[in-house]
């Protein structure tokens, strides 16, 4: 997936402001896509001049209302509907735990305690997250939760892994 493709996404139900966008993507997406301001407007100017969006309306201190464009929709469905890439994963923890042989064993269990202390702690926020999008409706939240889900079900074996990797330790 793309930022292109996430913005895209969201433009398709109305228009929105990159303000809006940004906290579309805090209350949706940041849990799968994550993104800075500077990414969302920049990327805005992209798909404006790629004329993938237009701007339909200005408003006060140059806020611009972006909506998606009907070339736009064909390259979001061309997007959505094509082979998914496999992406190579890359782990800092992982590359760490291959070198565990380097640190104490007291060293090695505080770093997975501590992997598993964060992943704890967002499962709890994805859980939280979903508490909320129960009571609401739409293509998005529906869709929205099949992701939440995998991201609910990623976190809780990380949280595992890694308690069960400490076990492990000498």
């Amino acid at each position: 997936m793309s930022l292109r493709h996430a913005l895209l996404g969201l433009l398709v139900d109305r228009p929105a402001s990159g303000y809006d966008l940004l906290k579309l993507f805090d209350t949706s997406l940041a849990f799968v896509w994550p993104a800075t301001q500077s990414q969302v407007y920049g990327e805005l100017n992209r798909l404006a001049e790629a004329g993938l969006v237009d701007v339909s309306a200005e408003g006060p201190r140059r806020r611009k209302e972006y909506r998606v464009t009907d070339e736009g929709l064909r390259e979001l469905r061309g997007w959505l509907v094509a082979p998914t890439q496999q992406q190579s994963r890359r782990s800092e923890l992982l590359l760490k735990v291959f070198f565990f042989d380097l640190a104490s064993d007291d060293q090695a269990r505080a770093v997975l305690a501590e992997r598993a202390e964060l992943a704890g702690a967002h499962h709890q926020r994805l859980a939280e997250l979903s508490t909320e999008l129960e009571q609401d409706e739409g293509p998005l939240t529906a869709h929205g939760r099949i992701a939440l889900e995998y991201g609910l079900r990623w976190a809780e074996m990380e949280r595992d892994w890694a308690r069960w990797a400490a076990e492990q330790l000498g």
